[in-house]
């Protein structure tokens, strides 16, 4: 059938209530209600399929839990489940001394005296009675007359008043009494006023505190806007007799939706029955109860707790109160419902993920000058009316990604998850790589898809991530500019100054050894891969930013690239480039790393030059790539200086060999050289040491193998290399001194060995200028592994002994 074009002609209106001075909607709710959890009872019935004592008990300690005083556990006359749960929480000790048992009885002798048996001998305990008052139910159901339905109530109520007068003196046991004009909302209101005064004066002992009794006036089927319930409920207080001993209960179900798009919420009419004197509120969390619901407790406190009023209920751990509820009820919550849905804190718009972004960025420098000025720090945030961290969640499910986000609400992302505040054009950028992916799957981006895609496009984040190319180690050095304004020394000008690029990066898997010049570190790493990988870049844009805080602090480093040999106004109009990301310890890392993350993306799988050897007079390999040859064939990573000074040992044998060297000869001729790893000893080596601390100084001594003979030193210093240049200098004509030094770790785990690299320079009587030497050497203790190397170089240069003197 149809819906009727005239709907007048089946439905009545509710009829409204004349209060030309009502005063309820100019007032404020500035205090929590009493709240009374009916879950276990009204919630229970509702049911499909009733909890079990088992679900019963672990509803009731999560009701406790979170903090409710009053607690309608069940309708024990109805079943022996119901009875024997009561029996259980009572004599099992389950029940605080600070909190009310409630069971509910109807109007008839019996039941209540097995409701009242049912707490006999708990602390406290509130008898709830309820008879129907409406036409609807006078006249159909029971066909009583107001007369009738009046004293059905006064004699029941004097029953109530006799039992547990009886039960608090033989158990002691302290009772309160409600009374329910069940269907109040349909009832006549003058009528409804009645029948509580009747009930009132039978039960003859409404006091003050803990004596008021309770009227619950409940909204049974919800027939009127919220507005009519909040009337009903002023016109009650108003001319019910002796207010001050009574506690006006609310008990608001949801027939109409009111308010809110789900079912389960009559929050509206309980919030405005409280303005307008409701003192108590009877609900269930998250709104289960008959038909369409009860009142949703937890959104009614949320909602008072958003305005600064504590609900005197603790919602800190939300989501272990969903569990228990959603466990017992077998009902789940729903994904929007307020506070406790899984999407209620989520943004998937790009207009909402962007208003949040900036939302918590602004409120960051609002809170800390709050925080500087002794103020309470205010929650202000675009579309979140509370901080999920209040209900113990966190922020990952705020801002969550489909194909409708935007670039503020995956940087959002970005930045929680990786610490990265992207610069805004990489925000474009990276936007449309997630965009691609959700387009082409058509679903939702979890977190973990979203920074895999980063880690992945950008390779950032360790080894799993890393492009081809990948950066190992480096050192950046400085050299004043040849024709710098303080060359000569009597400027206040610094001098200009421009960075070396000496540095190990992985290219396709294979160590090699890369160096270039620039005015900073970055254009120095261009320069070095422009010379030695033929790729030519340019930067477009740089930003950093600290990541961390105190000793933990990193830099992250954003570059945007564009191709090289373009003038400066074609680059920036360009609309090809690439974006990189680096993090590190070291600010110049961090700027390293990014320039090569961008430069991963940007070459793709192109081809790029292998490291092939031709030295001498028509070299066209430098010494980075004879130093990249030593690198991949022996571990070491020689400092510029040394590869300067063996590249020189390399051209020389070369041109003996028509300008070419195999890498083969080329790693002998090193060994050779500097007595690497070959079974001819330097002139002088190595066979033993002892080091020991003596006055705080170091204490050295050596036994040496020079020139094929013994011989014992002992000397003291700093430390080892500076106490054996001082056992050294006392038997030679002359001077050695330690010119450069440096080391690096070969291997990983226990088979890790120290890589000693030290320059010698020799000052001889005689000799018109100083020589230099380089020596080098491996071994698992760093001290061992310095001392050959320094022996390794004093044995290249032809020392002048002292001359004996009486043997020695």
């Amino acid at each position: 059938m149809p819906m009727l074009a005239d709907p007048s002609q089946k439905y009545k209106p509710y009829t409204p209530l004349n209060i030309p001075d009502r005063q309820w909607p100019s007032k404020v709710q500035r205090a929590a209600p009493i709240w009374l959890s009916t879950d276990l009872r009204d919630g229970n019935q509702a049911l499909a399929n009733p909890m079990t004592i088992e679900q019963k008990t672990i509803f009731f300690k999560t009701l406790i839990k979170a903090g409710v005083k009053e607690i309608e556990v069940a309708y024990p006359a109805a079943s022996d489940t119901d009875f024997n749960f009561v029996r259980g929480l009572i004599e099992g000790g389950l029940v605080p001394d600070d909190v009310w048992l409630q069971v509910l009885t109807p109007a008839r002798e019996d039941l209540i005296k097995r409701t009242i048996d049912s707490v006999a001998g708990s602390k406290r305990a509130i008898i709830h009675m309820y008879n129907a008052t409406s036409p609807s139910f006078r006249n159909v159901v029971f066909r009583n007359s107001k007369e009738k339905t009046i004293e059905l109530a006064i004699t029941h109520t004097k029953i109530v008043r006799k039992l547990v007068d009886e039960a608090a003196a033989k158990y002691g046991t302290q009772f309160k009494y409600e009374y329910s004009p069940e269907t109040f909302t349909q009832t006549e209101p003058d009528f409804a006023i009645e029948v509580c005064q009747a009930v009132k004066t039978a039960w003859g002992k409404a006091g003050l505190g803990d004596e008021r009794i309770t009227f619950n006036l409940p909204a049974t089927v919800e027939i009127a806007p919220p507005n009519h319930y909040a009337d009903q409920i002023e016109n009650f207080c108003r001319k019910i007799s002796e207010r001050e001993k009574i506690i006006v209960s609310l008990h608001p179900h949801n027939d109409r939706g009111t308010s809110i798009i789900i079912t389960w919420q009559g929050v509206a009419a309980a919030e405005l029955g409280m303005l307008a004197g409701g003192d108590r509120i009877e609900g269930c969390f998250f709104g289960n109860g008959e038909r369409t619901g009860n009142v949703d407790l937890v959104t009614l406190a949320l909602n008072l707790y958003t305005q600064g009023v504590a609900p005197n209920l603790d919602f800190s751990d939300i989501q272990s109160v969903i569990d228990a509820v959603v466990a017992c009820n077998d009902l789940p919550v729903h994904p929007r419902h307020p506070y406790a849905g899984e999407l209620v804190f989520t943004a998937f718009s790009g207009s909402h993920q962007d208003a949040i972004k900036k939302g918590f960025e602004a409120q960051r420098v609002r809170h800390a000058e709050a925080e500087a000025k002794g103020e309470p720090k205010y929650w202000d945030m675009p579309y979140l009316p509370i901080d999920p961290a209040d209900l113990g969640c966190n922020y990952e499910a705020v801002i969550r990604v489909n194909a409708q986000s935007g670039k503020g609400g995956i940087a959002y992302l970005i930045q929680q998850h990786l610490g990265l505040d992207l610069p805004r054009k990489m925000q474009v950028a990276f936007y449309q790589v997630v965009q691609e992916v959700a387009d082409r799957e058509a679903r939702e981006m979890s977190v973990e898809d979203i920074t895999t895609a980063f880690r992945s496009n950008y390779h950032f984040g360790g080894s799993k991530y890393e492009g081809r190319l990948a950066l190992k180690s480096f050192k950046i050095s400085a050299e004043p500019l040849p024709d710098s304004a303080a060359d000569d020394g009597d400027s206040d000008v610094p001098a200009d100054e421009r960075r070396l690029f000496d540095g190990t990066i992985s290219v396709d898997g294979v160590v090699r050894v890369i160096r270039g010049d620039g005015n900073g570190p970055l254009s120095a790493l261009l320069d070095a891969l422009r010379t030695h990988l033929d790729l030519d870049f340019s930067i477009r844009e740089y930003s950093e930013h600290a990541v961390g805080e105190g000793s933990s602090v990193k830099a992250a480093s954003y570059v945007e690239l564009v191709r090289g040999g373009q003038e400066v106004k074609e680059a920036r109009k360009s609309n090809e480039s690439w974006w990189g990301v680096g993090v590190d310890s070291d600010i110049a890392g961090s700027g390293l790393r990014a320039v090569l993350s961008a430069i991963n993306t940007a070459i793709g799988d192109r081809v790029l030059p292998e490291l092939k050897l031709s030295v001498g007079f028509n070299s066209r390999s430098g010494q980075a790539d004879v130093a990249s040859a030593v690198l991949q064939s022996l571990e070491l990573e020689l400092p510029r200086r040394f590869q300067s000074s063996f590249f020189e040992i390399v051209q020389r044998t070369a041109r003996d060999s028509s300008d070419n060297i195999s890498y083969t000869d080329l790693i002998q001729l090193f060994r050779d050289t500097y007595h690497y790893g070959t079974q001819v000893p330097s002139r002088i080596s190595l066979k033993n040491f002892t080091l020991d601390n003596v006055g705080g100084r170091k204490e050295l001594k050596v036994d040496l193998i020079w020139d094929g003979k013994d011989r014992q030193l002992v000397a003291d210093g700093t430390g080892a290399l500076s106490s054996i240049i001082t056992s050294l200098n006392s038997q030679i004509e002359g001077t050695l001194s330690i010119k450069d030094y440096s080391e690096h770790s070969i291997g990983e785990g226990s088979n890790v060995e120290a890589a000693s690299f030290v320059e010698l320079a020799y000052d001889a009587p005689g000799q018109p200028k100083r020589v230099t030497s380089w020596g080098v050497s491996s071994d698992t203790d760093i001290t061992a592994s310095g001392l050959k190397a320094l022996l390794r170089a004093a044995s290249s240069f032809q020392l002048i002994p002292k001359p004996l003197v009486n043997g020695h």
